[in-house]
């Protein structure tokens, strides 16, 4: 089942659809990951505590004394904003983003993406038919602007996310890819709170796997500060349960970035969810870097939006 199917999985993606026709047996991580154990993330002290269940651990920072005394472990490389948007421009930016077409994607996604193209497996880039991004969604990357962390993101990449649970939407454990997309992983989002569920990622198999290799090139300039093996080491068998709340913004740097895969299991898809995705380029790709040719073209097309009505109309 290399080849894609009609609902748009391929290889051991799979969704609802594709499970039931073809009779395929789905990875169950949710089982794998409870056999772990388990932490959630708090965004309001930036600690992790012992437990599976986001909504329990949040609810205790409230108790007096918050997490019953429970001092915390530090689980640094994780920024979330609970208060990004207001309801109003959430609706705003979700009625946008629903008068553009959607596409179909893998494991019960569908997606909406601007940006170049890339090809990840030959480290190849070109603009492509990239013209910059939708009106409708530009305040978005001027408030980026007045969070400290992303003071210099350029927003080279905007991709929509849907996930709704009549199609067992979900996304396997991964690393976004180290070639082309840089250290900060943002994410903003929409319609319903979700989690995030991190895996130490141990390197067993070759380092070429996400491009992590090329990571060599440019480790001087992270944020975040990498642990070394012998430290990551202590976290097997751990998972990290991030919350993802209606209209927060998540960003990612530095070890979980980078030492973590992370995932959205399809348990934790109760209703329907958007999430709008940002990448910014490796330093490779930005100004003063090596590869800057490729990309001085990108970074000019990014800097323009459109009106999507206008082209909605047009097609």
């Amino acid at each position: 089942m290399d080849h894609p199917r009609p609902c748009g999985c391929k290889g051991r993606r799979t969704c609802l659809s594709c499970e039931a026709e073809f009779g395929i047996e789905r990875s169950d991580f949710y089982r794998t990951f409870q056999k772990c154990q388990a932490f959630v993330y708090c965004p309001r002290c930036d600690k992790i505590y012992p437990g599976w269940d986001v909504e329990k651990i949040l609810a205790e920072h409230s108790d007096t004394p918050a997490h019953g005394g429970e001092s915390g472990e530090d689980y640094p490389g994780v920024y979330i904003d609970l208060e990004f948007l207001s309801s109003e421009e959430e609706m705003k930016l979700l009625r946008g983003l629903d008068e553009l077409p959607w596409d179909v994607s893998q494991s019960g996604r569908r997606k909406q993406n601007f940006g170049p193209k890339t090809n990840f497996k030959k480290s190849r880039l070109r603009a492509g038919q990239f013209t910059g991004f939708p009106r409708l969604s530009e305040f978005v990357q001027r408030r980026f602007e007045t969070v400290p962390l992303l003071a210099t993101f350029q927003t080279i990449e905007q991709c929509s996310l849907e996930y709704v649970p009549e199609r067992g939407a979900s996304i396997d454990p991964h690393i976004d890819d180290c070639w082309i997309w840089g250290e900060r992983i943002v994410t903003v989002n929409l319609l319903s709170d979700s989690v995030l569920t991190m895996s130490p990622y141990h390197g067993a198999e070759a380092r070429t796997k996400y491009n992590l290799h090329f990571l060599d090139q440019y480790r001087s300039h992270l944020i975040g500060q990498l642990v070394d093996e012998k430290t990551l080491a202590t976290y097997e068998e751990r998972i990290v349960r991030i919350p993802m709340p209606r209209r927060s913004l998540l960003v990612l740097y530095g070890p979980p970035r980078y030492q973590w895969e992370h995932a959205v299991l399809r348990e934790d898809i109760k209703e329907r969810r958007v999430c709008v995705a940002y990448r910014e380029f490796t330093p490779m790709y930005l100004q003063g870097g090596s590869e800057y040719s490729q990309s001085e073209e990108i970074f000019t097309r990014a800097k323009q939006f459109w009106d999507h009505r206008t082209v909605c109309a047009e097609s």
